[in-house]
């Protein structure tokens, strides 16, 4: 059994920790509602945005000199997986999750005799896939230096995936993140960006419902337009996804470091009992041994 000293320790110890994430959970907490409104900010626009590609690309999608970020390479050989986590830990099963569905789909990929290239946004997913996948991680994004994301960000990442699609890289992009629900939850999301996902059967009607079943001339023509849109899409739905995760990873964080809170209430509880039962014990064996002396004498 532990002595008093060694159980005063403890407890003073897990006191400490708890101090710890209680003030994380409130820095998180003070976090999460910037992050929220951002995310929540930007998915309007980035909803729209796929509708509106979907819609023209299922107008265009079968003409001639169709952009190849809509119709694809015409192969799906090579795919390019992006997995953007976090730069911190303690957050829960954050990070975990969407590095076990990227880990599902590489592994899919392999057994279907594909080759795969991953790209990392955040050390946290890196620091776990490099272990079975280290030798097709071609760049690691390291986003730590961040304070506020911004747009610009996304575009850099959004320029480097587009520059290797023209050079002929990857046939496929896919984008994983957490997409925020709620402080509890959290949806782990695939997205493929490259090319523009299209309904499968593509004909003009469905275009028209995608555009709220209206007729719309456009000026320039659609391709023209679909040459400037879908690069810019691409970044969209990168800074889309970077702000989702930014939201998802404070909730998990106030979520986990409130758990922890409670748990370490509940030990610091059942170590105090623990401490006054073993003091009341020494108390007792000193009483004991007191007694017997004096009736010795």
């Amino acid at each position: 059994m532990p002595s008093l000293k060694d159980l005063k320790i403890r407890i003073n110890s897990v006191k400490s920790t708890q101090k710890i994430t209680k003030a994380m959970k409130m820095v998180a907490a003070s976090k999460l509602k910037r992050a929220q409104e951002a995310a929540e900010a930007a998915r309007p626009y980035a909803e729209r945005m796929e509708k509106v590609l979907t819609g023209l690309g299922a107008s265009v999608a079968g003409q001639p000199g169709a952009s190849p970020l809509l119709i694809g390479t015409g192969k799906d050989d090579v795919e390019l997986v992006i997995v953007a986590s976090s730069e911190r830990g303690l957050c829960g099963g954050f990070n975990t999750n969407i590095v076990k569905a990227a880990r599902i789909h590489l592994r899919e990929l392999i057994a279907a005799g594909k080759t795969v290239k991953i790209l990392c946004i955040g050390k946290k997913g890196f620091n776990v896939l490099r272990r079975e996948f280290g030798d097709k991680i071609i760049d690691v994004k390291d986003m730590s230096g961040i304070k506020k994301l911004g747009f610009a960000d996304a575009q850099t990442i959004a320029q480097e995936v587009l520059a290797m699609y023209e050079r002929g890289e990857y046939d496929v992009a896919t984008l994983f993140y957490a997409k925020f629900q709620s402080a509890l939850v959290q949806l782990t999301t695939k997205q493929q960006l490259i090319p523009t996902p299209l309904p499968e059967a593509a004909n003009e009607n469905e275009a028209a419902d995608e555009l709220g079943g209206a007729a719309y001339d456009y000026e320039p023509d659609e391709t023209a337009i679909l040459d400037d849109l879908l690069p810019r899409n691409v970044a969209v739905q990168i800074y889309r996804g970077l702000l989702e995760n930014a939201a998802s990873e404070q909730g998990a964080r106030m979520t986990a470091m409130d758990n922890a809170t409670r748990n370490a209430g509940d030990m610091i509880d059942s170590l105090s009992i623990t401490y006054n039962r073993t003091r009341q014990a020494n108390i007792t064996k000193e009483l004991i041994e007191i007694i017997s002396g004096a009736e010795a004498l």
